[in-house]
């Protein structure tokens, strides 16, 4: 809370004392040759501390993806495109501003377009970006042009022929080689500083670690735990060797696994998987597999390999010596197959879905879970009479992760339901779906409910019991989400709220009449119903001619369709009583969209005064109108004007305390009158 408070209070102030146009992102750009038709123009982004520019291909609902937009003419008559841009090394995490995982950008990013070139006498290729940088409290949105002269051609250089062969890690070490060799340290220091992909492992090897340890607990593992290790204490000539053959097979049980992610890995790039995971093939096959999983966990049939399979394995295993001991593990892992293989490929493939070393991190994790007991065991063969005895209570486990197998599936349809934008899985069907399934959970760990492979119940342990007022606090706690809770326990999880829910404020909600939107039954010409039902304009002249006849003031709203702070201000504060009543009754609303990317009228089309290009669409005019006015481009901001045009007091940028955006309000309405 004192960190919130400090930077509420530091970014309020740095909005009134020292406003500015940000450029957190610095482009440079060069053409290269690939052969005598084909080149490739080179986008270079140089991007400040703590800021994110984020990638061509994003979900719906988050930030706005990187693009690279060509006059049509000039690339139909003079070069045509090959494919879409390559882009380096990114990092895809959950985004605390957004509430969903992003790609971006972080330190310096490059992008390598191919064309082929049509015309040779071509002096001039010009490029206009269209992107978005954030930092964790504001985002600015940008339109740059750059020019390519076809006169100043280099030769393919190794970072951008790595690029387009798919070596993405390698143009980052070279663009930090570039920054070093320059001494510029800050660039350097932002690209070499520690990633979040780092941590990302450490909590993939952790995560995998404890699935691994909840497999141990399975009806398929534990057993096996005391016959293998009693199996090497008393076959062997020496407590040492039983002990070193306990715990060779325990690195066996690591090798075959870890080979297992070492495939997936090869198998697929660091950004091939990612984006097939962002598919609807893969979310599609996901949801049918946990479904599957789960169905078999819960005692509906059994997942099993082939008994060819599983003989061929276990003659391997009469061998003698390190052989025998290596198929003993390999036996281990086919046998167990139908408990281990659902979570480890859930483990595995969600590990899949980042990228580089992460499969292999997750299988290192899941199996060294596995064999560590063997080998402590070996080693404390004491320990053994103080294992639980093999009884129901291991079908219990089995459940208990089938259920949990049930409500991850509903996670990938909801993929599927977001990018075809069917919105049939809402938030609310989500919870509801997860509230069922986690309340019949309780009520299976209370002995409620009797699935086919329990056996009798007379009563529950403790530990059962824990489980259970655990299991049923959290579908307690799911319940008010159908109200609109923001449930920040499983953030990311269920979809949003503002693009695929049945009603944006939550099941059961009123909107509350005023006297504003009651009286307003037509609404005024030009305008339409904003957030919370404020009645709004998207034109600036518009709106202030609206205020002139009814003589009142107007308040700009410089925002974006993906500005999530803008999101959180009219969800959080603008729905607030005192502050709905004088945005309804006593302001005109005049919302602007910086990222409008709606074309104006060719006679409305104009050079910019900033950069000196033309200025296309609605979001740009804006755009610009902020930054020669306001003197900044961070959204959202706050302007309150009279009908002339004339601020009435100073503009303010997101400002979630309640009682001071009333009081900067009311100043403004009061400097009117």
């Amino acid at each position: 809370m004192k960190h919130l408070t400090a930077f509420v209070l530091f970014f309020i102030t740095f909005l009134s004392v020292n406003a500015q146009v940000l450029k957190p992102v610095k482009w440079s750009t060069e053409i290269q040759k690939v052969s005598e038709e084909e080149f490739v123009l080179v986008y270079k982004a140089n991007i400040d501390d703590h800021w994110h520019l984020y990638s061509q291909t994003l979900p719906e609902g988050g930030a706005l993806p990187t693009e690279f937009i060509y006059d049509s003419i000039n690339k139909t008559n003079n070069f045509e495109l090959i494919g879409k841009a390559f882009e380096s090394e990114s990092i895809t995490q959950f985004d605390k501003v957004f509430q969903m995982d992003l790609t971006y950008f972080d330190g310096a990013a490059t992008f390598a377009q191919k064309i082929k070139l049509l015309n040779p006498d071509l002096k001039a290729i010009k490029s206009e970006i269209s992107y978005q940088a954030c930092d964790d409290s504001k985002c600015i949105y940008e339109f740059e042009t750059v020019t390519f002269n076809t006169g100043e051609v280099k030769q393919l250089s190794n970072d951008v022929a790595m690029l387009i062969n798919g070596q993405s890690k390698a143009v980052v070490k070279d663009v930090i080689k570039d920054a070093q060799e320059s001494k510029d340290k800050s660039v350097a220091s932002n690209l070499t500083k520690e990633k979040p992909e780092s941590k990302g492992l450490w909590a993939t090897f952790f995560t995998s670690f404890f699935l691994g340890f909840l497999v141990l607990l399975t009806p398929c593992v534990f057993p096996m735990i005391p016959m293998t290790v009693s199996f090497f204490t008393k076959q062997s000539k020496t407590k040492a060797e039983g002990r070193k053959n306990a715990v060779l097979y325990g690195v066996f049980i690591i090798v075959i696994y870890t080979l297992l992610g070492t495939a997936i890995s090869a198998a697929f790039g660091s950004n091939a998987m990612y984006a097939f995971s962002t598919g609807v093939t893969f979310n599609a096959i996901m949801f049918i597999a946990l479904l599957l999983f789960a169905f078999s966990f819960l005692g509906a049939f059994e997942i099993m390999l082939p008994n060819s399979w599983v003989n061929k394995v276990d003659s391997g295993s009469n061998k003698k010596g390190v052989v025998g001991i290596f198929f003993m593990a390999l036996a281990l892992a086919v046998v167990s197959f139908s408990c281990t293989f659902p979570i480890a490929g859930t483990a595995l493939l969600d590990a899949a879905t980042k990228g580089g070393i992460a499969p292999i991190i997750s299988m290192l994790g899941f199996s060294s879970a596995i064999a560590l007991p063997f080998a402590l065991f070996a080693f404390f063969p004491s320990w053994l009479n103080s294992l639980p005895k093999s009884g129901g209570w291991l079908n219990t486990v089995k459940v208990f992760l089938g259920f949990l197998e049930l409500a991850f599936a509903f996670k990938f349809l909801s993929m599927v339901d977001l990018v075809l934008d069917w919105h049939f899985l809402t938030r609310e069907l989500f919870l509801a779906i997860w509230i069922a399934i986690f309340g019949t959970l309780g009520l299976y760990l209370l002995g409620k409910i009797k699935l086919p492979h329990d056996s009798d119940l007379p009563h529950i342990s403790v530990g059962r019991l824990c489980m259970a007022i655990v299991t049923l606090s959290f579908t307690f706690y799911l319940i008010p989400g159908l109200w609109g809770a923001p449930l920040k326990l499983i953030s990311g999880f269920p979809p949003p709220m503002s693009t695929n829910s049945e009603s944006p404020y939550g099941v059961g909600f009123m909107k509350k009449q005023n006297s504003s939107s009651a009286s307003v039954k037509v609404l005024p010409k030009n305008a339409h119903l904003g957030p919370n039902d404020i009645v709004a304009f998207k034109n600036l002249d518009e709106g202030l001619a609206y205020a002139k006849e009814v003589n009142k003031p107007v308040m700009l709203d410089f925002t974006g369709k993906t500005c999530a702070n803008c999101r959180k201000m009219e969800e959080k504060v603008w729905i607030e009583d005192r502050i709905s009543k004088v945005l309804n009754e006593d302001i005109v609303l005049i919302s602007l969209y910086v990222d409008d990317s709606k074309k104006l009228p060719k006679d409305q089309q104009y050079e910019s005064e900033l950069t000196g290009n033309t200025v296309r669409t609605y979001g740009q005019k804006w755009l610009e109108y902020q930054q020669v006015n306001y003197n900044t481009n961070a959204q959202p901001l706050y302007v309150i004007k009279d009908t002339e045009g004339n601020d009435l007091n100073k503009a303010v940028g997101y400002t979630p305390d309640e009682e001071e955006y009333l009081t900067w309000l009311k100043e403004g309405v009061s400097n009117f009158k």
